[in-house]
């Protein structure tokens, strides 16, 4: 079969020049979190585990601009494959609007009541307190992250995903320098621990939105053009906007929400299962970057394709995109088997939350392995179709159906081991895997949903 493999036709020369740029911008981001979990560790394992915890509200902020910025990202991709880049500039300041307001409501809540979040994941006061300071610091940039994931879906969906890369990775180098700087008063700044993290953070974020902002105004780019924020938006796009965003922010809520539900989980079964956790999902991140990466040049290849009204050419593509998904699948869930010691060796953590880590990475390994596919033909080739419905339900079925009440069950009410309850809320991804192949078969993401005349 690889043998047949010639990475110089156009789907590979294309997806290159998406996936590489898209999986270098996802390392980097998962970077920040290995390198806050190894200098927070230096600091404490209640640090490590409280600005994990603290995270979940970032987490929770980003299903909303995530969401938002994905459905935009649908109507970008297809309209610029069809070459039309006016409909794109009416459509970004509907999601750039709406991204504000989902932010600034994070960013108040954080500055002002910190604690009442954080006892949300957890009851220890230690955990509260430090989780609390973090949220104070970091929560302006809730705020700026909303404007720049606007900016960067952008340039990523309108033939600059290798920009919007760059731009990301920069951001990520900076603040992982001035995590280093400021958690532990490296030259001469005060030593600020938690409180250092977060305005590595804040500064990191204003860095990324500055440049993006400069990068759009570049001759020949889609621009957005922040006037329009105030005036009524294209009727029929704004009604195509809602109709493609809705079921994407839909399944983003309903997985993320259940996700959160898994941190809800875990953090009240004790600080060794929260940190062996943290470390656990810190890893999953950093080796699902390719994962992500071909997901995310899936839905930009397959959408160009798709408004350009090449249909039977995505169908195809689709199909190779499919069968690429497995084969990176099983490569990074075997990784992390294999690395596993490593990371147990090296991880600061507990004798108890070692031995936690080295199952939970195990239970991963396998659950990356279905999250490939699932990720890569729910998130990129059906949505870049307009598809989206399916994985909220998809969602609904494998982790408010599954395993979220399962977890919850063998958690709180039969006590059962650790171990026990994250094998359980690691089973969502295997579960919902023969409902997607079904799908995926029916061909209904194949289609063109750009406008032919999409002004009044």
């Amino acid at each position: 079969m690889f043998g047949k493999i010639n990475f110089h036709d156009e789907f590979y020369m294309k997806l290159k020049t998406l996936v590489l740029p898209i999986t270098i911008q996802q390392f980097m981001l998962a970077l920040v979190s290995a390198t806050d979990a190894v200098m927070l560790g230096a600091v404490s394992q209640t640090a490590l585990s409280a600005v994990s915890l603290a995270g979940q509200i970032q987490f929770v902020l980003n299903l909303f601009i995530s969401g938002i910025s994905a459905g935009c990202g649908i109507m970008a991709a297809q309209y610029w494959g069809k070459g039309d880049a006016d409909s794109i500039e009416a459509v970004i300041p509907i999601a750039l609007r709406t991204n504000l307001i989902f932010s600034g409501i994070f960013t108040l809540a954080a500055a002002v009541a910190p604690e009442m979040l954080m006892r949300i994941f957890t009851n220890e006061t230690a955990l509260v307190t430090s989780g609390a300071e973090y949220l104070r610091a970091v929560a302006f940039s809730y705020l700026l992250c909303g404007i720049s994931q606007i900016y960067l879906i952008l340039l990523k969906n309108t033939g600059h995903a290798a920009v919007s890369s760059r731009i990301s990775s920069t951001a990520v180098v900076l603040n992982i320098i001035l995590n280093a700087v400021l958690i532990f008063g490296l030259f001469g700044f005060p030593a600020l621990g938690i409180a250092g993290a977060a305005y590595a953070t804040v500064t990191a974020r204003l860095v990324e939105l500055i440049w993006s902002y400069i990068e759009t105004k570049r001759p020949s780019r889609v621009r957005v053009i922040w006037k329009k924020m105030f005036c009524r938006a294209d009727r029929i796009l704004s009604k195509d906007f809602w109709r493609y965003t809705t079921p994407v922010l839909g399944a983003a809520l309903v997985w993320g929400i259940a996700y959160v539900s898994y941190s809800v989980i875990m953090g009240h079964m004790g600080s060794d299962a929260v940190a062996a956790n943290s470390i656990t999902t810190i890893a999953k991140n950093m080796l699902s970057c390719l994962i992500r990466g071909v997901s995310g040049g899936a839905g930009v290849l397959i959408g160009n394709l798709l408004g350009a009204g090449e249909l039977e050419k995505a169908k195809v593509y689709g199909s190779r995109l499919t069968h690429m998904a497995i084969a990176v699948g099983v490569a990074t869930g075997g990784m992390l088997m294999l690395i596993s010691p490593l990371i147990v060796k090296f991880a600061p953590l507990s004798e108890a939350a070692a031995h936690y880590l080295q199952y939970m990475l195990l239970f991963c390994g396998f659950n990356i392995m279905a999250q490939s596919v699932n990720t890569t033909v729910l998130d990129g080739i059906f949505c870049a179709g307009g598809d989206s419905k399916f994985d909220m339900k998809g969602n609904l079925g494998a982790m408010w159906c599954f395993s979220v009440p399962f977890g919850f069950l063998a958690a709180f009410v039969l006590k059962l081991p650790v171990m026990v309850v994250y094998g359980i809320v690691n089973l969502d991804e295997i579960v919902k895997l023969p409902a997607v192949y079904l799908h995926y078969k029916k061909y209904i993401w194949v289609r063109n949903i750009t406008r032919q005349e999409a002004k009044e």
